[in-house]
């Protein structure tokens, strides 16, 4: 009797095809979690052509550029052990890249209030979290040109490193070659002496933990905070200033969020303009934007009876934490700080001089730090402690604010000039205003997203940013040469009157 086992039939049919799956940092899972109705977690962004583009134009430079990025053919799911990337086996191109169409008359003045409101619509309505969560819209006919509206979640990377992505799917001649393609070193290097001066990441991600659990604890026994702070070392003392900072004070720009999104977006100044205005006032470019931005609040609020004396409000930073040799990978590297916006202030000088002072101070604290190690920790907090945390810090700003560097020479896509381009960063918590600024071919653009309940007409905001620049660029040029800001900012007022 044999006792040779039988072998096994051999079938044609292919072992099932496991999907590749990677872990979730904690860092995007906590954004992933931020998600709610009221605040889509979604960068939304414009690039405007001067030129028609077509659908198959479009969708071949996606193919080969955009989906060249693994990441954006995987999706978020969440599971038992936290989040991970899943690749969709049911990737469909044509969902992800599609045709739309904007109502109304032809003219350049309402094509762009039509487009507008069509990001708007999409900057309200969340993404399919059944796919990839991305998409990009096609309107072929804006403007003599064409427009394409891309959405983001912002899991997949932040806000400077998605920027740079929907600029890698550019090339620096209208002929697309592999040597046209736009030099990503753009991107500005001033996150490597960031990176080396607070030391490697992981250690601050293991420390935001730690921290997260104090700043819970502090909340019901304020007495910690002073115990920490004189036993803590920096972190912690950061810490202990991040909470114990007050509420943002009550104002038009807080209240109970609704589910509909309004943009809006400004005519672009000169950014030789902006520049010679900063080096008159010891300035960076970045300062003289916000004071701008804190103007037109200021205008906009006083119009709407708000009473503003001696008001200050913040505004949520992000610091770019990317290493160099990080400078093209996806995902969130960037702390978060607070910013005054001083729109009490009546002098637009004042203004400008109080956004520098506080910028300067920022510059030489850790606070990004911690924001970002916190950010670590909530990526594995429980829900409650999640929904706590978030809570507590977006009660202490009234918008986010973001200023992104872009390229000055000029580019396309698919053989079309780029024209313009604007882009708008999410909200979190409670927060309902973001305010976007982005400087492309000498030119600086600015956008600002509101919740539709606290301002309904964000165009009345950023109508008002160019008037604010040039009553700078107007009081600069007013300005006595040999003496300090301070000592003649008051003066030009006076003069101006």
């Amino acid at each position: 009797m044999s006792t040779t086992k039988p072998r096994l039939k051999r079938t044609s049919e292919p072992a099932p095809q496991r999907l590749k799956r990677e872990p979730m940092s904690r860092v995007d899972t906590a954004w992933l979690r931020m998600e709610r109705p009221t605040n889509p977690m979604m960068i939304t962004g414009v690039l405007m052509f001067a030129e028609p583009m077509s659908l198959t134009q479009l969708k071949q430079v996606i193919r080969q550029r955009f989906l060249a990025y693994a990441r954006f053919r995987q999706k978020p799911v969440e599971g038992a052990t936290g989040a991970q990337w899943v690749e969709d086996k049911d990737f469909d191109l044509d969902w992800h890249v599609r045709l739309s169409a904007l109502p109304g008359r032809p003219g350049k003045a309402s094509e762009k209030r039509a487009l507008e409101r069509f990001v708007s619509q999409l900057a309200s309505s969340p993404l399919d979290a059944t796919k990839p969560l991305w998409q990009f819209h096609l309107i072929e006919r804006y403007q003599g040109g064409s427009a394409v509206v891309a959405r983001i979640h912002h899991c997949y990377a932040d806000g400077i490193a998605l920027v740079q992505v929907l600029l890698s799917l550019t090339d620096t001649s209208r002929e697309s070659s592999s040597a046209s393609r736009l030099d990503q070193a753009w991107l500005k290097e001033e996150a490597a002496p960031v990176a080396r001066r607070v030391g490697a990441m992981e250690r601050y991600m293991k420390l935001g933990s730690k921290a997260l659990g104090q700043g819970m604890a502090m909340m019901s026994d304020p007495s910690l905070a002073t115990l920490l702070a004189k036993e803590g070392g920096d972190i912690a003392k950061e810490l202990v200033y991040a909470l114990s900072l007050p509420d943002d004070p009550p104002s038009l720009l807080r209240g109970r969020l609704g589910v509909s999104k309004r943009v809006a977006w400004a005519e672009p100044l000169d950014l030789e303009e902006v520049k010679a205005v900063g080096r008159a006032c010891g300035c960076t470019v970045n300062d003289v934007l916000m004071a701008a931005a804190a103007g037109a609040l200021r205008s906009y609020m006083q119009e709407r009876g708000e009473h503003l004396e001696g008001m200050s409000l913040r505004a949520t930073v992000p610091v770019n934490l990317r290493p160099l040799e990080h400078a093209r990978k996806l995902g969130n590297h960037f702390g978060l700080v607070f910013l005054d916006l001083p729109v009490g202030e009546s002098n637009p000088l004042r203004r400008l001089e109080r956004v520098a002072d506080c910028m300067n101070q920022l510059k030489s604290s850790r606070q990004a730090i911690v924001a970002y190690g916190l950010l670590a920790a909530l990526g594995v907090a429980p829900q409650p402690v999640q929904e706590l945390a978030l809570e507590l810090f977006s009660r202490k700003a009234s918008a986010v604010a973001t200023n992104v560097p872009g390229p000055q020479q000029p580019l396309y896509m698919a053989g079309c000039t780029l024209r313009d381009i604007m882009f708008w960063v999410p909200q979190t918590g409670s927060i309902g205003l973001g305010l976007s600024i982005l400087s492309y071919r000498g030119k600086v653009h600015f956008g600002l997203i509101t919740d539709a309940r606290l301002i309904p007409d964000p165009d009345g905001v950023v109508r008002r940013f160019g008037e604010e620049f040039e009553k700078l660029l107007y009081l600069t040029m007013m300005g006595r040469w040999d003496a300090p800001m301070d000592a003649w900012a008051a003066e030009a007022l006076m003069q101006e009157g």
